[in-house]
């Protein structure tokens, strides 16, 4: 017995023993990974071992529930890490999850992560992972989850996807992907969600065999390069729930569908080429082509034992290809839909009363078809309505008096269709917010119940009959838009509309008067001096209120300012994706008159700040913007933090409070491009301004083109372009729109920089930014450096910028020649030529006739290798042919 006692404790202290070195072991494991990576927030402060908590407990670590604990979980989605992901962490044998996603991790697939034996997720979404998907993925043999998505991974999908057996989720969406997608997806019989969207690059028809794929419920394919026709796939998906094809370039008609989805809720097939009579239902076609569900006779509703194939739809999106014939009836009966978007194809059909049971129906766009129908009794019941517009139609009869009452409708639009008879009340209908009914043959009044809608705001009713005066009460409103033009009515105008809309909104009624229209009311004269007289008294009065106003003024801004500054140390928040050993407090005292550099532009001062370690940054401070939340702006600039380009300078990190926004970039040492153009002994060699051209290039070809999502940057100019030790170009100042708001940015722009000639001449009035106005800034930047002559002079100097001065120079005899900068030598003298004519084609004055980028690009590299084919591609001939 005692024998029996001294073994029984000997096999419990090795077990407990076995139990304490198994936890150290993973504890060990999980700090070897950490030390791979660079924790910037200290987020993972809890991975140590010198506090009591056990690994268990640690920060995105989640252990088995069994005796004893395992780790088996590892997320740490969204943590602001970076650096390296280490197959360290394949030594914890019962990993089975692996969640890295939304972080700044920035290398090349970690394939080794194929180690880790019972891996079954593994999630690096949304990082900076970069590289081609090598065929060795088949490694990842147990994987059920598979997600790349949202990353910088190119080249193809490679064939040893298909060996991944288990599978059940493969994400590839947001990538740069090419080439065609190959045939061995069928092979991944337990796929549920296949994503392969957001890939432009991609070149490929859709492959037939997924039609395999009986377990798929999410099939996502949409804005990539998929062409052809759709192949007859649907019959196979038995289980599908979400397909979304839309945004490629799909041809054809689409393949029977019949019973093959009864389990669909979003369909999507928008923005292709399709054409041809929508096929026989997702319901059951043989009994609803019996009852005559596709002919223009029915208007009645479908019986519930047939719908209850589609009951589950929620969303039907065909728009914006050429698809004809009748409009599938039976969706309007579908209890569960939500949104019917068919508009820009040649639809033609009904609409049936049976929209009524359409109870959850929220938005219908049917516009530019052929519909020929009433409108039905049926629409007003549908109390979830919030949109119904079927413009552009032949729509015809009489608007039933119930059009308008659901309780949440906002957006209804009826225009240019055949509707007659009069315009009915409208009461219920408390959130409408624009009501268009022009081009139709109403007749009666206007009805003044359309005064009492308290948020109307866009009200079209012009090219009718409608006769009578215009109910006084709409001059309440806050109209943005109110166009009664070419119809019947007459009287006074209130003046409110004449004063605040364009008269070309009231022309069309000889019969309506008021004061800057054709005809006068009769009496306007002496309500004028009337009003005169009242607005004289109110001057008098309010002059007498105003020094009050001023003392008391005075006094809240005092101590406003009083409280302002201090209370403004204490609301900064600031987000570093590099470790700065700064905080806001420092960085802020460090922002002082020496640290300016330069004027600070339109878009905020510039300072230079020293860090404790040596190193220093470039801050931009932007103030008054206070365009969108902290969490958004967070996005925002993580998102162009993101950028990884030898051309494109990095943000470290920013501070924000409710007033200012300090962006927080790398310094680069030798200033801007600017800077050393103006110099008047600058000797820049023409191999080096090649080079600087070719690295601005390749950034901005970068922004449009290479990077997801796609950005401009709509401030380029050489000031905003810096040089490094080797006179290689960085861009600076890029997307700023996206942090502080289009309004805002709009502002800043129009403060100082609208008349600048980096500006294309067509902004003055659209307002747009697109590549081609990006294309016409860069063009300036070359004119730059092949003249050797500023953007825009001083006012001491010759007035002409430097686009309008070589647009005289080369129109005159050898002017291309006299443009060249005289200080770089004649043997340079054919390149400077082929870059002056890419230059001249970015800064065309027609937007269409800029080149992109990349083909700018292309141009640039070829002169840089002594090959004139680019330039010739832009250009017909030689020098001769650069003209305006």
């Amino acid at each position: 017995m005692a024998i029996f006692s001294r073994c029984f404790v000997l096999l419990s202290f090795s077990f407990s023993f076995f139990l304490l070195a198994s936890a150290s072991s993973e504890a060990d494991i999980l700090l070897s990974f950490k030390d791979s990576i660079e924790d910037v927030s200290n987020t993972l402060s809890s991975w140590s071992n010198t506090t009591a908590i056990h690994h268990c407990n640690w920060t995105g670590v989640t252990c088995t529930n069994t005796f004893p604990q395992n780790v088996y979980f590892i997320d740490l989605q969204s943590m602001n890490l970076s650096g390296e992901i280490s197959p360290s962490i394949c030594q914890l044998p019962n990993l089975t999850n692996l969640n890295l996603a939304d972080n700044l991790f920035n290398q090349a697939i970690p394939l080794h992560l194929s180690q880790c034996a019972s891996l079954e997720t593994l999630n690096i979404s949304n990082n900076l992972i970069w590289g081609t998907i090598p065929e060795q993925i088949s490694q990842f043999q147990f994987l059920k989850v598979l997600d790349f998505s949202r990353n910088h991974i190119e080249g193809k999908i490679p064939e040893g996807i298909g060996l991944l057996n288990n599978l059940q989720v493969l994400n590839l969406g947001g990538n740069l992907l090419t080439g065609s997608v190959p045939m061995v997806l069928g092979n991944c019989s337990e796929l549920v969600v296949l994503d392969i969207s957001q890939n432009p690059f991609l070149l490929s028809e859709i492959p037939a065999d997924i039609g395999k794929l009986n377990k798929l419920e999410m099939l996502l394919l949409q804005s990539s390069g998929f062409y052809g026709q759709i192949p007859n796939i649907f019959e196979g998906l038995k289980s599908l729930s979400i397909l979304d094809l839309s945004v490629n370039n799909l041809t054809g008609s689409l393949p029977p569908i019949g019973m093959s989805l009864p389990n669909l809720v979003s369909f999507d097939v928008s923005q292709n080429k399709l054409f041809g009579p929508f096929p026989n239902g997702i319901c059951e076609a043989k009994d609803l082509a019996n009852l005559g569900l596709y002919s223009n006779s029915f208007n009645g509703s479908i019986p519930n034992d047939l719908i209850k194939e589609c009951s589950n739809l929620e969303r039907f999106q065909v728009q914006n290809n050429m698809f004809t014939g009748n409009f599938p009836s039976w969706l309007w009966s579908l209890p569960k839909l939500k949104l019917i978007r068919a508009e820009n194809n040649r639809f033609s059909g009904e609409i049936p009363d049976s929209i009524s049971k359409a109870t959850q129906l929220e938005q219908v766009q049917i516009d530019n078809n052929s519909f020929v129908s009433k409108v039905p009794q049926g629409l007003g019941l549908v109390s979830s309505l919030y949109r119904f517009s079927a413009s552009q139609n032949k729509l015809y009869g009489e608007l039933p008096p119930n059009f308008c009452d659901s309780p949440v409708m906002s957006i209804m639009n009826f225009s240019h269709n055949y509707l007659s008879g009069g315009f009915p009340e409208v009461k219920k209908c408390r959130k409408l917010v624009s009501l268009s009914l022009a081009d139709n043959n109403l007749v009666g009044e206007i009805p003044q119940s359309l005064a009492d809608l308290p948020v109307l705001t866009y009200l079209d009713l012009s090219h009718n009959n409608l006769s009578g005066p215009i109910p006084e009460g709409l001059q309440n409103l806050k109209l943005a838009l109110f166009n009664v033009s070419f119809n019947r009515l007459s009287g006074r105008v209130p003046l409110s509309l004449i004063s605040g809309l364009p008269a070309s909104f009231l022309q069309g009624n000889p019969d309506l008067c008021g004061p800057g229209l054709p005809n006068t009311c009769s009496g306007d004269q002496s309500r004028h001096r009337t009003a005169n007289l009242s607005k004289l008294t109110g001057a008098l009065s309010s002059i007498a209120l105003v020094f009050v106003v001023a003392i008391v003024a005075f006094g809240v801004y005092v101590l406003r300012q009083s409280h302002k500054q201090k209370s403004q140390m204490d609301a900064w928040k600031s987000v570093f994706f590099y470790p700065m050993r700064i905080n806001e407090h420092d960085l802020i005292m460090a922002m002082d008159g020496k640290a300016a550099r330069g004027d600070g532009g339109a878009f905020g001062q510039v300072y230079i700040v020293n860090l404790p370690n040596g190193e220093s940054v470039a801050v931009k401070r932007l103030e008054n913007f206070r365009s969108q939340s902290f969490k958004a702006l967070k996005t925002e600039v993580k998102t162009l933090a993101k950028i990884r380009h030898r051309n494109i300078v990095k943000i470290l990190g920013f501070c924000h409070n409710d007033d200012s926004l300090l962006l927080i970039y790398e310094n680069i040492s030798r200033g801007s491009l600017g800077d050393v153009i103006r110099k008047p002994d600058s000797q820049l060699p023409w191999t080096i301004r090649l080079r600087i051209a070719i690295g601005v290039a390749q950034g901005l070809a970068y922004l449009h083109q290479d990077y997801l999502p796609r950005l401009l940057h709509r401030n380029i100019k050489s000031r905003n372009i810096l040089l490094d030790a080797d006179f290689e170009p960085k861009l600076t100042d890029f997307a700023l729109d996206r942090i502080v708001g289009e309004t805002a940015y709009q502002l800043s722009l129009a403060s100082g920089s609208e008349k600048s000639c980096y500006i294309p001449p067509e902004y003055g009035h659209t307002k747009k930014a697109t590549e081609q106005s990006d294309a016409y800034s860069f063009g300036v930047i070359l004119l730059e450096l092949v003249t050797g002559r500023q953007a825009e002079q001083p006012a001491a100097m010759d007035s002409l910028n430097v686009v309008k001065w070589v647009r005289r120079k080369i129109n005159l005899k050898n002017g291309a020649v006299q443009v060249l900068d005289p200080k770089i030598s004649q043997n340079c003298q054919q390149a400077m030529l082929a870059v002056l004519e890419i230059a001249v084609q970015c800064t065309s004055v027609v937007p269409e006739k800029r080149p992109r980028m990349s083909e700018v690009l292309k141009a640039l590299q070829s002169i840089n290798s002594r090959n004139s084919l680019a330039s010739k591609e832009l250009s017909s001939s030689g020098e001769s042919s650069v003209h305006f």
